[in-house]
């Protein structure tokens, strides 16, 4: 016989020591436990809801692509198919939509946003990361975190009481009204008060994933490059980017999904007009007005209550829908097939 199994144990030690590590460590498991499922839970009634949205709005947009076809892409006249259809009687509804406008309007006001976009944060994403001094990284920081949390709108109010008046006064010129007021007015709200507006709007995001791509490229990189006499400057160009192009490219993406279905901000500055803005006028085509798909919802809200016109604008929200799927798709493909260093 073991001699500890001599060794007389009082019950109240018993009680004391053991008990409690018990009931501590399932008290634990039992949290965890709940704490997981929940969030499963949530996640499946997420994706569930979700799935419902995407069944939802392709059943309300069908009517209107089953009658237009691919004609609802590559044809223009949304302002006089909306009208007609707003006008049109029960028994004889007009079902002939085109959205060329709306989507060229979308495809310039975000490649436009973007090109503003791109240098401008990722400048700023340098400065924050490699040249910033410590005591004014913070606030710095602080205010770009901000400015990606302000309300679509008041960024809208800005452009249409700041950029709209001076695109006016400074650009437009009385020649260039006359010459264009056959094709449209130009009044300021324009391609370039759109571009402007969304650009400063997306800029935030895209410098705080930036920067934070920049952030985690190894140390040992950039010591080995300074190392071996290298500037700061071109080890930045160099290394640092680089490295993090992947993560660079992911946060220009997400930017990209923002621009897309930003709605609010645009319909107050770019004018409200389904013009498609031409090259061929030369620089006028930065002034010309237009609308994009998701302003269009917010302009034509008024035609829910008729079945033409309410296909129609879901059907603009349908490809908006699509549009963002794809992109957000195509940035977890990037995130997962990039390397150290550009996550």
């Amino acid at each position: 016989m073991n001699h500890l199994d001599s060794v007389p144990v009082k019950e109240e030690e018993v009680k004391v020591i053991v008990n409690p590590k018990v009931f501590l460590v399932s008290r634990q498991s039992v949290k965890e436990f709940l704490i997981e499922k929940g969030l499963f839970l949530f996640t499946i009634l997420s994706s569930i809801l979700i799935f419902f949205v995407f069944i939802f709005v392709a059943k309300e947009a069908w009517p209107v692509l089953k009658a237009n076809g691919l004609a609802f892409v590559y044809t223009g006249g949304w302002d006089q198919d909306f009208y007609r259809a707003w006008v049109a009687t029960a028994k004889e509804p007009s079902w002939r939509f085109g959205a060329l406008p709306l989507i060229s309007g979308t495809i310039f006001t975000t490649l436009g946003a973007l090109c503003f976009t791109v240098p401008l944060g990722l400048g700023c994403a340098i400065f924050l990361v490699e040249v910033c001094p410590p005591w004014f990284f913070k606030p710095v920081e602080s205010t770009v975190r901000l400015l990606s949390a302000i309300p679509s709108v008041i960024y809208g109010l800005v452009g249409l009481l700041v950029v709209v008046p001076w695109i006016d006064r400074h650009l437009v010129t009385n020649e260039m009204a006359l010459r264009m007021a056959k094709v449209a007015a130009l009044d300021g709200t324009s391609l370039l008060a759109g571009i402007l507006v969304l650009g400063m709007m997306i800029v935030p995001i895209f410098v705080a994933l930036a920067a934070d791509a920049l952030r985690v490229v190894p140390k040992v990189y950039k010591e080995g490059s300074l190392a071996l006499g290298v500037s700061h400057w071109r080890t930045i160009i160099k290394i640092m980017l680089p490295g993090a192009k992947k993560g660079i490219i992911a946060g220009a993406i997400l930017a990209t999904g923002r621009a897309i279905g930003e709605a609010i901000a645009l319909s107050m500055v770019s004018g409200s007009v389904a013009n498609i803005p031409n090259p061929g006028h030369g620089l006028v085509f930065f002034l010309e007005p237009l609308r994009t798909l998701a302003s269009t919802v917010v302009d034509n809200a008024e035609g829910m209550g008729v079945p033409t016109c309410e296909s129609a604008l879901f059907a603009c929200g349908a490809f908006l829908l699509v549009s963002c799927v794809i992109l957000s798709f195509f940035a977890r493909w990037v995130a997962r097939t990039q390397k150290q260093g550009g996550s």
